[in-house]
C-alpha cells in the first residue's frame, strides 16, 4: 500500500504471474460539471494493460475489453464505497497491469480496494476478487493464462466477506447446477484468503506507520 507518492492512494499486488498497480485520485471537483450528481460520488474506473504485459505486444490504445472490464471493477468496487457521503464530487480509479497471467480482472479489484483505503475513502467493506473455472472437467481456483483461454469456463467473482455479500458475478462457459454451487463455494473461499491478506496488508501498512510516528515524537 502507499507505493505512489503522487496518488492519494495506492497499492501494488503480486497474485501468480500477474504484476499490477492500483491508483486512487480524490474525492475531487467533477469534470466536466454537466457530470456532477447532486446526491452522490460520481466514480470512474480505468482499467489499461500495458503494451508489455503479454507475450505479443499489445497496442496502447484501449480495447473493447478493457472497456468493459473498467466498467466491471467500478460497479464491483462502487457496492462497496459510501458515495452518498460525498455529493457533487468524483473519485477516479487507475488500475495498470504490468503483467498480466489470467485473472487480473480479480486481483485488480483487490487491490483497487486496497488502494480506496489507502486513499481513506469511506467503504461498508473490503472487496476482494478472484475467478474459478472448469478445466479438463475439474472445477479450479485461480485461473492462469492457459486455463483461461483453453478451460470451458471462466466465472469471476468479488465478494465482501464481512457482509457477505457478492458484488460481481459474471460466467464465460456453462455449468450444471452442482458444478456452479461448488465452483461459487470455491470462489468465496478464494476470495475470503485474498480479505484476510488485505487486512494483514491493512494493519501492517497503519501500525507501522503510526509505530514510526511515535519513534520520531519521541
Amino acid at each position: 500500500m502507499g507505493m505512489l507518492r503522487n496518488a492519494d492512494g495506492s497499492a501494488y499486488i503480486e497474485l501468480g504471474k500477474n504484476k499490477i498497480v492500483a491508483a486512487v485520485y480524490g474525492p475531487k471537483e467533477v469534470h466536466p460539471r454537466h457530470l456532477v450528481l447532486p446526491d452522490r460520488m460520481l466514480v470512474k474506473c480505468r482499467y489499461h494493460m500495458s503494451p508489455f504485459s503479454v507475450e505479443e505486444r499489445k497496442p496502447p490504445q484501449p480495447s473493447r475489453r478493457e472497456i468493459e472490464i473498467s466498467k466491471v471493477i467500478r460497479e464491483a468496487l462502487e457496492a462497496a464505497i459510501m458515495v452518498d457521503q460525498f455529493p457533487r464530487t468524483a473519485l477516479d480509479v487507475f488500475v495498470e497491469v504490468l503483467e498480466s497471467d489470467g485473472g487480473s480482472r480479480g486481483a485488480s479489484i483487490t487491490a483497487a480496494s486496497l488502494a480506496l483505503a489507502n486513499a481513506g475513502i469511506p467503504m461498508r467493506d473490503m472487496v476482494a476478487a478472484c475467478a474459478v473455472g472448469k478445466v479438463d472437467g475439474q472445477i479450479v481456483l485461480d485461473l492462469n493464462d492457459v486455463e483461461d483461454k483453453e478451460g470451458e469456463v471462466d466465472m469471476p467473482v468479488a465478494y465482501m466477506p464481512n457482509l457477505d455479500r457478492i458484488t460481481l458475478l459474471q460466467m464465460d462457459g456453462k455449468l450444471t447446477i452442482d458444478e456452479f454451487k461448488r465452483a461459487l463455494d470455491l470462489a468465496l473461499q478464494g476470495c475470503r484468503q485474498l480479505y484476510e491478506a488485505q487486512r494483514k496488508v491493512l494493519y501492517a501498512h497503519y501500525f507501522s506507520s503510526s509505530t514510526s510516528g511515535e519513534q520520531k515524537g519521541q
